[in-house]
């Protein structure tokens, strides 16, 4: 169909290479950074009360808006390039979208706005999830895609970091809960109390609200501090780590693509079309790409020259 064709052209993110719909991303960007702005701006109780009416309509301009393209992105995404090389039916292909975490996203963006009308509830509580729409820039932001990238690809080493530093965190609330309950039994009456301790003193945010008296504690507490510092520290390492290696994937998938256009020896105008598509799609740099490419050319250079030899 070219109606659900161009409409699924209309709604995928332009690239470096093809802005001709990048006013529908201009739009939907400015609409969901409004969003946020008007969501701050509501927090403000005197704010809320003068402009009351003008939120309101603004928040069914938006959900109309965002449920129209949330209903769109179903109907349009079996048009799109990674569901046409599927073999599936078109139902199938929808459904798998739906459970796609920017499909997800999307849905959580409009989903606490219907749900008033079912959930007796203040609706106070169901604006705070409005900041969920915030999540829907990284549609259109390749940090936010790299960082989502790192986050899936090392979620087993995050869980193993978290799992251990979970134990840590239950161990010195038992320990901190023997030590210290009979001289504080206002502050460590139970070992989910003393979490509190554990955990703060753990991630080295140490309110002060929760500190150790006696010498064994203080002792235990400094040994869980010094702890602490390192167990931070995993977590970080890992996603600089997944960083690193998501970057240097993405140079080398485009340096194997540009050794692809120089596989005779010489550079193969049609493929510089893909090359710059691709080179957008992978967030390399246009000086990170020049250099690559003379590179590539003076290897291939040198290759023939001994070819020749």
């Amino acid at each position: 169909m070219i109606a659900r064709s161009l409409m699924a052209k209309l709604l995928e993110p332009s690239s470096e290479h093809d802005k001709r719909y990048l006013w529908v991303d201009i739009l939907l960007i400015v609409l969901i950074g409004l969003n946020i702005i008007a969501l701050i701006l509501q927090s403000i109780e005197p704010i809320e009360q003068l402009y009351y009416w003008h939120f309101f309509y603004f928040e069914l301009f938006s959900i109309a808006i965002f449920t129209v393209e949330y209903i769109a992105r179903i109907w349009s995404c079996v048009d799109t390039l990674p569901y046409q090389q599927q073999t599936d039916s078109n139902l199938q292909k929808r459904l798998r979208y739906i459970r796609s975490p920017l499909a997800v996203i999307d849905l959580l963006a409009i989903l606490p706005f219907y749900l008033g009308f079912f959930i007796q509830t203040d609706l106070r509580y169901l604006r705070v999830f409005r900041l969920l729409r915030v999540f829907k820039l990284s549609r259109y932001s390749r940090a936010m895609q790299l960082l989502l990238n790192v986050f899936k690809e090392e979620r087993y080493s995050l869980f193993a970091a978290f799992s251990v530093l979970f134990i840590i965190m239950l161990v010195a609330a038992c320990a901190m809960y023997t030590l210290e309950k009979d001289i504080q039994p206002e502050n460590f009456s139970s070992i989910p109390q003393a979490m509190w301790w554990s955990l703060v003193t753990l991630t080295t945010v140490g309110y002060g609200d929760v500190t150790p008296i006696t010498g064994l504690g203080r002792l235990f507490g400094g040994l869980i501090t010094i702890v602490g510092i390192g167990m931070v520290a995993l977590p970080a390492g890992i996603l600089a780590s997944g960083f690193s290696e998501q970057l240097s994937r993405r140079r080398q998938f485009y340096q194997l693509a540009l050794d692809q256009a120089f596989q005779d020896g010489k550079f193969d105008v049609a493929a510089e079309p893909l090359l710059q598509r691709l080179r957008a799609e992978l967030g390399v740099s246009h000086t990170e790409a020049a250099i690559l490419r003379e590179l590539m050319e003076k290897r291939h250079q040198a290759l023939q020259f001994h070819v020749k030899k």
